[in-house]
Formats: C-alpha cells, structure tokens, sequence
C-alpha cells in the first residue's frame, strides 16, 4: 500500500494554533517516515522547552553539518546527500540515519522538522526527502497563517457579540465559508447565515470583510 501525505497535509489546515500542530500531529508525522524519533523545534518559541524533541542531533544547528545544511540552504536533507556513513558516526553514535527540513516565515527560518532512525534501520531516501519536502511546504505557510491571524477577538467585542458569534467571528476572519462554518461548529449553513446577519447589524457592517476589518480596529484601539 502506498503511503500519502494527504490526511497529513489535511489535518494541518484544519489546526488552530502552533501548540496543536506540534502535538497532536507528530505521532501521525512519525508513523508515515518510519522513525524512532523526531520532533518539530522553533527557534524563537518560549515553549520549546517544554516540547521534547527526544534528543534529536539535528536540532542542532551550529555543531551539526545536517542542520547547517538546512541554515544555509532552507533546504530538506538527510546524513547520506552530505557525509559518508563513515564521517557521520563521527558526529553521531546514538543515531545512524537523520533528516531534518526546514520551516520559514517571513523569510527566515524559524524551525526543523526532525527524523531519526536507530542503528540498523533503513536509510532515508530520495522519497522520504520529497515527503519531508512537501511537508516542510504545508507547516511553513500554515504557521505563516496562525502567525498572521489576528489576536484573540473576544476581549475587544465581547460586550456585543455572543460566546457562539465569536467563534463564528474568528471563522471568518480566517477566511472559512458559511458552510465550512456550519461543519465546525455543527450546525446548520441557516444558522450560520442568520448569525451573520445579526452580527452585522450590531457592528454597523454590510460585509463580512468589513466586519472582519472593523473587529481588527476594535483590537487595535
């Protein structure tokens, strides 16, 4: 059977925050590559180290030739496209095979996504790299989206919307359709139809987009 990234690349667009991405999805992420290890670290996040990355090499970058690979090029690798399997035993005797890519925003790397397999595993190949690859594509502008998102909408409007008219208020603004809503939320497209409507006339609106803007000045104000 052939494995897919599908569900994967799925179940990422759906996450709503970086601490789900980086939990809920790894066991999934680790099952697909076949690895004994891995984990997704970043950078700049307070919350690192409370993220085990069971000890993966790769995660560091200055003292590795892997991660240096990925620092200088933003580029996927494994061991094998860099040193010999001879020269990378010097680098590491806990774990035989690594692959590490790279995950960006804003023009810059702000974390890896790491594999590594135990002593007398296969190696990765020139599939697994294209998974990694494609997957480091699907987190970098998924992160990208999450870091963009507007803050927490419910602290500036809360005195006129209801409990569920945020949720749908923060639905919208990440761009989801009255019927990708109404699935959510379980309820009805109606409902969701309604709802709008009389968010709008309570915010002074005709638009979502202008709804969406006007919830982003409140914020800033």
């Amino acid at each position: 059977m052939i494995k897919t990234l599908r569900a994967i690349f799925e179940a990422i667009a759906h996450f709503q925050n970086e601490q789900e991405l980086r939990e809920a999805l790894m066991d999934t992420i680790g099952n697909h590559f076949g690895v004994q290890h891995w984990g997704i670290s970043f950078l700049d996040d307070e919350l690192l180290t409370e993220i085990k990355t069971l000890d993966i090499p790769a995660v560091c970058l200055e003292a590795n030739p892997v991660g240096r690979y990925v620092v200088e090029r933003h580029a996927p690798t494994h061991e094998q496209l860099i040193l010999s399997p001879e020269d990378w035993k010097n680098f590491c005797t806990r774990h035989e095979h690594i692959m590490t890519g790279p995950i960006v925003c804003d023009g810059r790397l702000v974390g890896t996504l790491n594999f590594a397999r135990d002593p007398g595993s296969a190696p990765f190949n020139g599939n697994d790299l294209a998974d990694l690859s494609a997957l480091c594509i699907h987190l970098s502008a998924k992160l990208a989206t999450l870091r963009a998102k507007p803050k927490n909408l419910s602290s500036a409007v809360n005195s006129l919307l209801t409990a569920r008219e945020l949720e749908i208020a923060e639905l919208v603004a990440q761009g989801l359709t009255n019927g990708e809503i109404a699935a959510k939320l379980w309820i009805t497209q109606n409902s969701v139809k309604q709802a709008l409507k009389r968010m709008f006339r309570k915010l002074g609106v005709s638009a979502r987009a202008e709804m969406v803007a006007k919830l982003q000045d409140r914020l800033i104000s």
